[in-house]
């Protein structure tokens, strides 16, 4: 915000100079009430003081009523009495009409000058103040859309699960009461529970496929266990849609196949996206994982790129979606070109790509791309979608737009109608002067530069430019000295369009061919030297309010982005609360209802349900938002309860530790997930929970028999939110087999950090 507000006090002083140098040094103190004004100390005795000051400086010193148009700005500006302020603006207006008329000058010039510059004043300060209150409304936006990502979780969820629990609660308490009945009620019971189980792990496959955020966290951390240096360039913006799943999965099999085979020292992991609007209108921008890619990796489709900093299109590019995820994965440890086993990866059928195998220079490479899927949710406030609102053609294409898309964020319509308002003011004083045969074809000239400079705040435009530029100068020996003051309107787009060290010579040049042009029409010196400061001002106002429009959008889109963001970030929550917690508790009532069934209904096997059932409802509170945490001592008894259950001998070393709710809990899904695994996949026997308190914190290792030889499982996603759960906590969560025993460890430092929460 800061750069804001710069660029509206440079054009402020930029506005006042002209006065100054028209002989009214009073023009400083009118700019320095200006600037309180953009400071927001705005009272009725600092509009007294610009009142004084303005009328002074025309009434008595003669200079020029558009001055006036800083107090008529003010006034707009002003919220105390708002009213009021706004009748009395247009008084202003009329009092330099009345003035300047006094004088016997041009009324119809002056009351325009004066419009003008009230709207730029107006214009500029209320654009920066929107988008100071935007920035700050950024965090509050994305915590409204986490509370309705909640609420529609919450709903979803009670009407699935919610209801499956209730009927599990109801068939044991029928049990108990019944005991005639018990079996044909458990029998119930264990249907609902495994249809109940089922559906948890489906609903949190679901959450998770909008998302590749976990398994970057999940590759990253095997590789760093397996001692291979890793780099991840992120270069996609979530949430991705159904296409995320495919390219999790692919991920997942690259870097498993990475780490079996032991070989390599390097793995680099990208995504990018790509999409149609670049490409069409003038070369897509790289995106920041091509931007860093090596010159020897990169397939033959390099397109240029702006290279000035916080240029518009980059940051477009960075915030708005493409049409096309890609991932590669990139290694040095193979020394064939045999693939990893994609088999059963549908990518081709959802109309994805993926090819594999090695580069020119030896290294092993696997790239997928999918197509975006829509957006899971809408964003409060913003435009709807995930997407951030975009059109698109029916042939899936970005639409061509020639004037910028006004969005549904008032702060941006209201600088593009301000610009718009300034543009038009400009012409019609040009108009003005224009001898009445030259009328028309000025207006056209002046309306086709209107039009690009409009273009210009969706970013550069060369053609556009290149119109401008012709419009500026070709007309000169027709239209006269008059045309001079066009030349700012093309100094604004190009001070916009190129880096500064280019900007400002070039903006050089265009002033300096105003004052050479000037000379050769014999303007005297007076006019020569206000031509040639009204160009370089009007440059500075246009290139003034195309940023800000451009600064305003950045930001529109930014929060947006924060919000799916957070979007994405609570659904994953809740995808790992559903698999980690609710999993686990469906998992126990299933295996102890199969149980109890087989020991011919026993009560306290029954009740074990009904308790497990009641749990459970608050597992699904907990994944519906309302935080719940974790004892890691209760996890540790349910652990022994539920594998003694099943026929498995329990040993346990506990640790007497006083550790922060935050590790309990993370701790607990830990051994829940590990406990989890065991009864899934294994025939254990044994399995031995240990907890350690060491040099490097604490370690809660989970050792268990009974490992089926040669079983691989794809898609699972217990091990990658573990992983995340822990990396939120500065720990760690490695796992090996070894023979038929499988040992599962978390580590977790001493002073974990707190993870930060939107609440």
């Amino acid at each position: 915000m800061r750069l804001a507000r710069v660029i509206v006090v440079v054009v402020l002083a930029a506005l006042a100079s002209v006065y100054v140098i028209a002989g009214a040094p009073i023009a400083l103190a009118v700019l320095g009430v200006q600037v309180l004004y953009l400071l927001k100390v705005r009272t009725w005795w600092l509009l007294a003081v610009q009142a004084v000051l303005v009328y002074t400086a025309t009434v008595a010193g003669g200079v020029s009523t558009g001055i006036l148009g800083f107090l008529a700005g003010a006034l707009l500006l002003t919220r105390a009495h708002r009213d009021t302020a706004r009748v009395l603006a247009p008084f202003v207006v009329a009092s330099a009409a009345l003035i300047d008329a006094a004088r016997g000058g041009a009324t119809a010039d002056a009351t325009i000058t004066v419009v003008l510059i009230s709207l730029v004043v107006f214009g500029l300060t209320r654009l920066v103040e929107r988008a100071g209150e935007m920035h700050a409304a950024r965090l509050s936006l994305a915590a409204a859309a986490v509370a309705t990502e909640r609420l529609r979780l919450a709903a979803e969820l009670n009407d699935g699960l919610g209801r499956s629990l209730e009927v599990i609660v109801e068939g044991g308490r029928r049990a108990l009461a019944e005991p005639d009945g018990a079996a044909e009620a458990l029998a119930s019971v264990t249907a609902t529970a495994r249809a109940a189980l089922t559906d948890a792990r489906a609903a949190s496959a679901n959450y998770r496929a909008t998302s590749l955020a976990p398994e970057l966290v999940t590759a990253r951390a095997m590789l760093d266990a397996a001692g291979i240096a890793v780099e991840v360039r992120v270069g996609h913006t979530e949430p991705l849609g159904p296409g995320g799943a495919l390219l999790a999965s692919v991920l997942r099999e690259a870097v498993t196949d990475v780490v079996r085979r032991g070989s390599a020292r390097l793995c680099v992991i990208e995504t990018s996206e790509q999409g149609d609007e670049q490409g069409d209108e003038q070369g897509a921008t790289e995106t920041s994982g091509q931007r860093d890619r090596p010159a020897s990796d990169r397939p033959g489709n390099d397109r240029p790129r702006n290279d000035r900093p916080g240029s518009t299109e980059a940051s477009e590019q960075r915030d708005k979606p493409g049409n096309t995820v890609r991932l590669r994965v990139v290694d040095d440890g193979h020394r064939t070109a045999d693939s990893p086993d994609f088999a059963g990866l549908p990518l081709e059928e959802a109309g994805g790509t993926l090819v594999a195998g090695l580069s020119p220079d030896g290294r092993f490479v696997v790239e997928a791309t999918v197509l975006r899927g829509p957006s899971p949710a809408a964003v409060p406030g913003g435009e709807g979608t995930g997407d951030a609102g975009a059109p698109v053609s029916p042939a899936g294409g970005w639409r061509r737009r020639l004037l910028p898309r006004l969005t549904h964020e008032s702060s941006y319509a209201v600088s593009v109608a301000v610009l718009a308002a300034v543009l038009v003011g400009f012409s019609v004083k040009a108009l003005l002067q224009i001898p009445g045969a030259l009328v028309i074809p000025a207006t056209a000239c002046l309306a086709v530069i209107v039009v690009m400079q409009l273009r210009s705040v969706d970013g550069r435009h060369m053609v556009a430019l290149g119109v401008m530029a012709v419009l500026t100068y070709a007309p000169l020996p027709v239209f006269g000295p008059v045309w001079l003051g066009v030349a700012g309107f093309l100094a604004g787009p190009v001070l916009l369009a190129f880096p500064w060290r280019a900007a400002w010579p070039m903006t050089a040049v265009i002033v300096g061919g105003v004052a050479v042009a000037g000379m050769l029409f014999g303007l005297p010196a007076p006019v020569l030297a206000n031509s040639t400061v009204s160009a370089l001002v009007t440059g500075l106002v246009v290139y003034a309010l195309l940023r800000l429009a451009q600064i305003v959008k950045e930001l529109q889109a930014a929060r947006e982005s924060l919000a799916r963001s957070a979007i994405v970030e609570e659904r994953l929550r809740a995808a790992r609360d559903l698999h980690d917690l609710l999993g686990h508790s469906l998992a126990a009532i299933l295996l102890t209802g199969e149980l109890a069934r087989r020991l011919k209904c026993p009560p306290e096997r029954i009740e074990e349900i009904v308790a497990m059932a009641e749990s459970a409802r608050a597992d699904l509170r907990s994944v519906s938002g309302e935080q719940r945490e974790l004892s890691l001592a209760a996890e540790v008894e349910s652990a022994r309860t539920v594998l003694s259950a099943a026929g498995i001998r329990v040993t346990v070393e506990p640790a007497e530790l006083d550790l922060p709710a935050e590790v309990e809990t993370v701790l607990g899904a830990v051994l829940r997930e590990a406990v989890t695994n065991v009864l899934r996949h294994s025939e254990a026997r044994h399995c031995a929970i240990t907890m350690r308190a060491g040099e490097s914190g604490l370690l809660l290792r989970v050792r268990n028999d009974g490992v089926r030889p040669g079983e691989r499982r794809r898609g699972s996603s217990g091990i990658g939110n573990l992983t995340t759960r822990l990396a939120a906590l500065d720990g760690r969560l490695t796992a090996h087999v070894d023979g038929d025993r499988f040992t599962l460890d978390a580590c977790v430092p001493h002073r974990a950090p707190v993870p930060a929460r939107i609440r």
